[in-house]
């Protein structure tokens, strides 16, 4: 299966959500959840990784695709909302690279950066 540039995707993407930033909440759903604040966009998330979560154990591979770009399209409001760049996360996942998980999370857990 080819990669078709995933990133190149992703930041595509973002591009759009950041320009819908300025646009009026009535003319985007976009621009809408932007509006309606952090809460709102965290709500929506909640409520995608649960659909994402059912589409996994019920509903097939298929459906787990959508609903994961559901998911990924609604955390990239969140990082837009929130200041965050594709980049930053893609640079956090570098530095991660090679390092045991449970070495990784026991260091947040010193750097008291749970989560």
């Amino acid at each position: 299966m080819a990669d078709n540039n995933s990133g190149a995707a992703l930041d595509r993407l973002f591009a759009v959500i950041e320009a819908r930033k300025s646009a009026a909440p009535d003319s985007s759903y976009t621009a809408k959840l932007l509006a309606g604040g952090t809460a709102a966009i965290t709500a929506k998330i909640t409520e995608e990784a649960a659909e994402t979560v059912v589409a996994a154990l019920e509903e097939g591979p298929e459906a787990l695709t959508r609903e994961s770009a559901d998911l990924l399209y609604h955390l990239c409001v969140l990082w837009a909302d929130q200041g965050i760049r594709p980049a930053d996360v893609w640079a956090e996942l570098t530095r991660r690279e090679g390092v045991s998980g449970l070495v990784e999370k026991a260091s947040r857990g010193r750097n008291n950066d749970e989560g």
